[in-house]
């Protein structure tokens, strides 16, 4: 990402076709230091010229509930206006999903175990018993997730080195993983550093 910012790439992209989604977010204000969107908006929104009314942010004065009704009525409209395309699912279908995954083998706000695991018709949901903090967050489904275009799993760190050779390793263990059950319509790339693939 840090590569969008410099040129050429800053002056190549067009960025009025660019539109910015949080696939997770934990429920704190924007400007908290485990706010996801801060985190886009220093390393990202801050330094390009995407234009403001296609920055999705999720609304952080609502309660983990409230905030994912809203979201998910938000996507609603725009997939009814065409700014977001349908998949032939019925979900929306976005062109590229950035994820990440934790030690744990979780991917967004879904964790091993959870019974969002299973949640198959909200587009998106919450959660308040969060085994990493902070507790209260919400998060696309997978239903959402699996329908994207493109998927690009960034996992860093010798802490998910175990995680990552379960799920790539063929090992038995890799269906109790939350990151075994990524498996979009379009493509999957996984993108590692040496740490995070020290195991395989």
């Amino acid at each position: 990402m840090k590569k969008l910012v410099e040129p050429p790439y800053i002056d190549s992209i067009e960025w009025s076709k660019w539109h910015v989604f949080w696939l997770d977010e934990r429920v704190v204000p924007k400007d908290h230091e485990d706010s996801n969107y801060k985190l886009a908006y220093d390393g990202l929104l801050s330094k390009v010229p995407i234009l403001p009314g296609n920055v999705y942010a999720i609304n952080d004065a609502l309660s983990a509930e409230a905030a994912a009704e809203d979201y998910e009525t938000r996507l609603r409209h725009l997939v009814k206006s065409n700014v977001i395309l349908s998949a032939a699912s019925g979900f929306p279908k976005f062109d590229l999903q950035l994820l990440g995954m934790g030690p744990d083998g979780h991917v967004a706000s879904l964790f091993p175990g959870h019974p969002l695991l299973k949640e198959n018709e909200k587009w998106v949901t919450f959660i308040k018993d969060s085994p990493k903090p902070p507790p209260e967050r919400i998060t696309f489904t997978f239903p959402v997730i699996n329908s994207s275009a493109y998927i690009a799993l960034v996992v860093t760190g010798a802490a998910e080195a175990g995680a990552v050779q379960n799920a790539l390793g063929n090992s038995q263990n890799s269906e109790k993983l939350p990151v075994a059950m990524v498996s979009p319509e379009g493509e999957l790339a996984w993108f590692l550093d040496t740490a995070a693939a020290s195991k395989l």
